[in-house]
């Protein structure tokens, strides 16, 4: 390989704007002829794993064009290097989308983080897999998200939607460790087992089978403390009307509207108790990743090691092959996989 002047890479772009669900008919991969001779400071790194997340379904609707590549993160390995910081034969993790081989060229002392570069974290034995998961920017969603900004105390109640995914599962764990009475909602029976009887939650329900109000008011007598949002929608006013007074909700995701569909100028519309949360002094903060970029590894290295110890169950829904990406995104968004959405190159 290292004796040719060029190669080949392919990658998936846009083949037309998603319409409600994405379908496959939406994605087109195509090749490219990249140069194996790298300038000063690049490194040639093939893919290994990659995953699809949430975010990438609001995104494509944001900023995406047809023809565009689909953005996202990867474990590669560098086959050629010419930059000291990412010597051949290292792992990174780097943010180089939907692609089989990638020429980048790390910024000296630039940023070092999921949506640019990083040098793997420190796995310790555990999969590599994991970097893009418990380990990589869904970790740090769940770790910072959870007790940077809803600030659990021990014997609080703290909720959480979409608990059987990559962030969900961890937020509901780490509430545990924290001492936390910790309830899930999931959307079949076989994830609302595996929360319950493998993860520890407290209890856990299917919200397409349950009344939520009717749920709370049950199941919740001593009301809500903290709520982790993954999903938007009308869920958050069941909790604003069952959350005790200081009420904290971090505002994650808003899975449950990433799909829909609106004619043009129509507003999206989510009933919502102002007064109840301005009179019981609830807080509601949205938040972004990035913005723990400078203590990054902090949540990692905290994860990694109650995994280690036994504190932290982790699951994957593994896809093999980089031609099975859009399938695996799709069933992603129908909420097919458990655990975090990782595909496996296969050559």
């Amino acid at each position: 390989m290292n004796k040719l002047s060029r190669m080949l890479a392919r990658k998936f772009v846009l083949a037309k704007p998603f319409e409600g669900l994405p379908k496959l008919t939406d994605f087109n991969i195509i090749e490219e002829t990249i140069p194996t001779e790298l300038q000063d400071g690049e490194i040639l790194a093939k893919a290994e794993w990659w995953t699809v997340d949430p975010y990438m379904r609001l995104r494509s609707v944001a900023n995406m064009k047809i023809g565009d590549q689909f953005t996202g993160g990867q474990v590669a390995r560098v086959i050629k290097s010419r930059c000291a910081e990412f010597p051949e034969g290292s792992q990174v993790v780097g943010y180089f989308g939907w692609r089989d081989f990638t020429i980048y060229k790390p910024v000296p002392g630039g940023p070092r983080m999921y949506s640019s570069i990083q040098k793997m974290p420190e796995m310790k034995g555990l999969p590599d897999s994991y970097a893009l998961g418990c380990m990589g920017m869904p970790g740090n969603t769940a770790y910072h998200g959870l007790l940077d900004i809803c600030q659990p105390k021990s014997s609080e109640t703290l909720v959480v939607s979409a608990a059987a995914g990559a962030v969900g599962s961890l937020v509901g764990q780490i509430g545990k460790i924290k001492g936390c009475k910790v309830i899930g909602f999931a959307g079949d029976d076989d994830k609302v087992n595996w929360l319950t009887n493998e993860l520890g939650f407290d209890l856990a329900f299917n919200y397409k089978k349950v009344k939520l109000d009717e749920t709370f008011k049950n199941y919740v007598p001593q009301k809500i403390d903290c709520y982790f949002d993954n999903v938007g929608g009308e869920f958050i006013y069941h909790v604003v009307q069952n959350m005790n007074e200081f009420g904290r909700i971090s505002q994650c995701g808003s899975i449950s509207a990433y799909n829909a569909q609106r004619k043009p100028g129509e507003l999206p519309l989510v009933p919502f108790d102002y007064p109840l949360f301005r009179f019981n002094q609830m807080k509601l903060e949205g938040f972004n990743v990035r913005r723990w970029a400078n203590n990054w590894f902090d949540g990692i290295n905290a994860i990694r090691d109650w995994i280690l110890e036994g504190k932290i169950k982790v699951r994957e829904s593994v896809t093999e092959g980089f031609e099975n990406i859009p399938q695996a995104f799709i069933d992603l968004l129908e909420g097919k996989n458990t655990g975090k959405q990782v595909i496996k190159a296969t050559n």
